[in-house]
């Protein structure tokens, strides 16, 4: 033991460590929404503090794009501003199902276009000392989804239909429903979709069924 020095620094009784400082987070929420799917696209975002005090708003519109890559063009933005201020905790909030489970690496990114800006998020990601995203519900994100449809609102105008998600597709007349034919397994009494399906929460499907015949 050197001269001076003390057994019990950074110990507490019976020599268990001191407990790890746990890092204080912000929190950013964030959307993007798109009238057309492709068509005006913007994004918006909500910055608080460790303290739940909103510190920033940021909204931008990104011309013609999808929801999915809006939705990217704002995770980007956050990470950019935290980046940006040295802050070394972050806590995403989304209601892109999509986004978060491509984050998390539950969902492979399929998509030409997207591609570039999930690694581009994914490095930014990394740089945090602690990053973390969870899926919400689009009651949860209002003002991060108000933030996106002011930005497209301000170069587009108004949509036309009521105050809702910007993703919904503003139509002067109901469109007949797309058919999306997707492979599914059946095991144990639930079918499991063989493919990605980037569905709103509460969404109602059809399914078609065409059983083999029987020998």
């Amino acid at each position: 033991m050197s001269k001076g020095s003390d057994p019990h620094r950074g110990a507490r009784l019976f020599g268990e460590p001191e407990p790890e400082a746990k890092l204080a987070a912000w929190r950013a929420n964030i959307d993007g929404g798109s009238r057309g799917n492709p068509g005006p696209a913007a994004y918006g975002v909500v910055l608080r503090d460790p303290r739940g005090q909103i510190v920033a708003r940021l909204k931008k519109y990104i011309g013609r794009n999808t929801n999915n890559v809006a939705e990217y063009y704002g995770l980007i933005a956050a990470l950019d501003y935290a980046q940006s201020r040295q802050i070394r905790a972050l806590d995403v909030e989304s209601d892109s199902e999509l986004l978060v489970k491509q984050m998390r690496g539950q969902y492979k990114v399929k998509s030409a276009d997207l591609q570039p800006l999930y690694e581009r998020a994914k490095k930014m990601s990394q740089s945090f000392e602690a990053f973390h995203i969870r899926h919400v519900y689009r009651e949860q994100n209002r003002e991060a989804d108000a933030l996106a449809n002011e930005a497209m609102d301000e170069v587009s105008g108004p949509a036309k239909e009521e105050s809702g998600k910007a993703k919904t597709e503003n139509r002067a007349a109901p469109a007949p429903n797309p058919v999306l034919r997707v492979r599914a397994r059946f095991r144990s009494g639930v079918l499991y979709p063989l493919e990605d399906l980037d569905l709103a929460d509460g969404a109602e499907v059809e399914i078609l069924l065409r059983l083999p015949p029987r020998s």
